[in-house]
C-alpha cells in the first residue's frame, strides 16, 4: 500500500503533538517495541469504517446471543494498549504507550474491553477529536474477543454522534466486517467535517445491550 512516511529519530513525542498530527491527517508508528524512534504516516489510501456499514457475521451474532462476557469502557485502558502491543511485530513502543495514557487521562483516548471469567480477553482503543474516532489497534486472547469489542465500539460511536471511524489501514479481517479504503483527499474532507462536530464517547451507558 502506498503511503508517505516522515521519520524522526528519538522525537519529542507529546500528547499535544499527536493531537495536532491526527487533526492534520497523519499518525505515528514505530518499527517495534524496542525501537525508540517513530515515523509519521500519511497514506494515499486511507482505511475507514462506515458506521452504517458494519457487517456482523452469523457466527458473531450467535456468539453475542450466547453471552458469557461483559463489556467495559475505559476500565482497563492500559491493559488494552499492552494487549495490542504484546505481539510480534508491533508498532507500539514505550513513547507511544506513554502518550496514549496521557491522552486517556485527558479524556481523549478510550478503550472498549471484553471480559469473561478469565479476565480481559479482547479490546480496542483509539483517540477522539470532535466527531472523529482514530482507531489505533485491537487484540484478542480468545476467539471473537476483538470482534465483540469492535461491534460494541461501533454502536457506541453511532449513539455518540461520531461521523468518522478512521482505521488507518484496511486488513483482510477488517474488510470482512465492512471497512473500506478511500482516497487521501476524500479522507481529509471527511476529517475536516468531523473535527467541527461535537460527539460524546460516553453517551451510551456501559451496560447497554448490543442492538
Amino acid at each position: 500500500m502506498a503511503h508517505d512516511m516522515y521519520p524522526q529519530e528519538r522525537p519529542f513525542l507529546s500528547p499535544e503533538l499527536m493531537v495536532r498530527a491526527y487533526a492534520a491527517g497523519i499518525f505515528p508508528m514505530s518499527e517495534g517495541a524496542d525501537d525508540p524512534s517513530v515515523f509519521w504516516v500519511d497514506p494515499q489510501r486511507r482505511g475507514v469504517f462506515p458506521l452504517d456499514g458494519f457487517h456482523m457475521s452469523r457466527s458473531l451474532r450467535k456468539r453475542i446471543r450466547r453471552g458469557g462476557y461483559s463489556v467495559g469502557i475505559n476500565r482497563d485502558f492500559m491493559g488494552v494498549v499492552e494487549g495490542c502491543a504484546d505481539r510480534a511485530p508491533t508498532w507500539i513502543n514505550g513513547d507511544l504507550e506513554r502518550c496514549y495514557l496521557a491522552l486517556h487521562t485527558q479524556g481523549l483516548a478510550h478503550s472498549v474491553e471484553i471480559f469473561d471469567h478469565d479476565g480481559l480477553i479482547g479490546g480496542v482503543f483509539g483517540v477522539t477529536i470532535g466527531a472523529a474516532f482514530f482507531g489505533e489497534s485491537m487484540f484478542s486472547r480468545k476467539p471473537d474477543g476483538s470482534k465483540l469489542a469492535l461491534a460494541h465500539l461501533i454502536q457506541r460511536l453511532r449513539v455518540g454522534g461520531f461521523t468518522l471511524f478512521d482505521t488507518q489501514f484496511v486488513t483482510d479481517h477488517l474488510q470482512t466486517m465492512g471497512a473500506i479504503e478511500i482516497a487521501r483527499s476524500d479522507y481529509r474532507a471527511e476529517l475536516s467535517h468531523a473535527l467541527m462536530l461535537p460527539a460524546d464517547f460516553m453517551a451510551l451507558p456501559e451496560d447497554a445491550p448490543l442492538l
